[in-house]
């Protein structure tokens, strides 16, 4: 990590609303886990609660972040730097800064009262979510100047993942549900980071019943170790993706 990457993860760790969201998180998981004496059931009462948040203050922050650092981009374009290097290292920076947020928050009271298997499902979820809604928030800033509308977008990305997405996929199996359609519902499953890091916790844990029909057909599919593993590859995928998509436009873009 260099000096503009560690430069932006200290300004970020002093901010007020990463502070609060690092209490607020370890509030919550410590009540969740520490008042719940099965550890399976506070896993998911947990996990519910950091498949709404963490994406949502992961995309909301990280737009904004990126609206108020123009000035501070257009300062470093002004140097010898190349502006790939640039780019990486405000996403470097703001995912490693959101992650520690919630490492830090929901990390601690993991480790301390769930087991390691089903905590560290957990942890690889908070991780990855961090990660990829913090390049779709680069990727929606770096669509439009207008920053109302960049801060739209990145709540309509979060409502259509977390939302809408999941109304829409079951709609298309009660349409279809006289088809084998078991693949392609299967690979749609995939096209949710959310849904997707639900069914990874789920797998884990093994609670056939809250897979749901979507979740179900995943693991008719791939089976729990083999979804698991295609789960940690889509959502890398999803990681790296929106970013690199992000950094051709900042490229290419005339500020």
């Amino acid at each position: 990590m260099n000096r503009i990457a560690r430069f932006i993860l200290f300004d970020i760790l002093k901010n007020k609303i990463v502070i609060f969201y690092t209490v607020l998180l370890f509030i919550i998981s410590w009540s969740v886990l520490g008042l719940e004496s099965n550890f399976t059931k506070a896993t998911l009462s947990l996990l519910n609660i950091v498949l709404l948040v963490v994406p949502l203050v992961s995309i909301i922050f990280s737009t904004i972040y990126v609206y108020n650092s123009s000035q501070f981009v257009e300062l470093l374009l002004s140097q010898p730097v190349p502006r790939s290097k640039v780019w990486f290292n405000i996403f470097l920076g703001l995912s490693t800064a959101l992650t520690l947020a919630f490492l830090l928050g929901c990390g601690i009271p993991i480790l301390l009262y769930s087991s390691i298997q089903t905590g560290a499902s957990l942890i690889i979820i908070g991780i990855f979510l961090s990660v990829i809604f913090t390049a779709l928030a680069m990727l929606a800033s770096i669509s439009t100047r207008d920053r109302a509308k960049g801060i739209g977008i990145s709540i309509f990305i979060w409502m259509f993942f977390a939302i809408i997405y999941d109304g829409i996929l079951l709609i298309l199996m009660f349409q279809f549900a006289d088809f084998p359609i078991e693949g392609i519902m299967s690979a749609l499953t995939a096209v949710n980071p959310i849904g997707l890091s639900r069914i990874f916790v789920l797998l884990q844990l093994d609670v056939a019943a809250m897979l749901g029909q979507a979740g179900a057909i995943f693991k008719q599919v791939f089976g729990s170790g083999g979804g698991m593993g295609i789960s940690i590859a889509v959502l890398s995928i999803w990681a790296i993706f929106p970013f690199l998509w992000s950094l051709i436009k900042f490229n290419k873009k005339d500020l």
